[in-house]
């Protein structure tokens, strides 16, 4: 019956016709009913797309992942937080750039996804990544999140530090965060604090970050 069927589709042309049986029974031909998956259902109306959503949505699960970090303040003239270079007095030391916020980010991702933290992705022993843009790292964690059929829903990054203020970078970071992650940026906060002077950031010897990341993934997922 395929040649007949093949025919059908292509000399009926009718737009009512929305599958192979359709066009069988059009032609005459002998169409059996047999018993299936319930789930396994035929999408073809703007409601058959709604259910095909709305079952989809049920077999995936939301995980949460939490990331810190921090790194020491020295002497330079810039400090590169969440993939933003913002020009200061005081620049931040580490084996790659240093920046904290995307630091703390990609460990909240691959916590979310039980795939350990960024030092086993990144060894800071290994030279390669000897000041590394800190993309790379968050990258990868998105990367993994997308093996696993998953995507990021949001993420919320704190941090802490008295100076540089944040508040004028903030669209900026959120931009570079949604473009490495590849999510809109409504999904993406960035907030800062200070420790009212206490502390090791409130003197300046250093800049934290806290972040926390949310992914959903197909729970049936293994």
């Amino acid at each position: 019956n395929y040649p007949r069927i093949l025919a059908g589709h292509r000399e009926l042309r009718d737009q009512s016709l929305t599958d192979d049986v359709a066009i069988a029974e059009r032609l005459s031909l002998s169409v059996s009913v047999v018993d299936g998956e319930e789930n396994l259902f035929k999408v073809t109306t703007p409601e058959d797309f709604l259910r095909a959503e709305h079952y989809a949505s049920s077999c995936r699960e939301i995980r949460t992942g939490t990331g810190f970090d921090v790194h020491r303040l020295v002497g330079g003239d810039h400090v590169t937080l969440c993939g933003v270079r913002i020009q200061h007095d005081r620049g931040l030391v580490g084996h790659s750039d240093a920046d904290v916020g995307f630091h703390a980010l990609t460990d909240a991702v691959l916590g979310a996804i039980g795939a350990g933290d960024i030092g086993c992705h990144f060894p800071p022993s290994d030279e390669r990544w000897r000041g590394a843009s800190s993309d790379i790292f968050l990258g990868h964690a998105a990367n993994l999140v997308g093996c696993k059929g998953g995507q990021v829903v949001n993420v919320d990054i704190t941090l802490v530090c008295e100076r540089p203020k944040i508040g004028g970078h903030r669209a900026a970071m959120q931009a570079k965060i949604a473009e490495v992650l590849r999510v809109d940026p409504e999904r993406i906060n960035v907030k800062a604090t200070t420790t009212e002077g206490l502390g090791f950031t409130g003197r300046e010897e250093g800049i934290a970050a806290h972040a926390c990341a949310t992914v959903s993934i197909p729970s049936v997922y293994e």
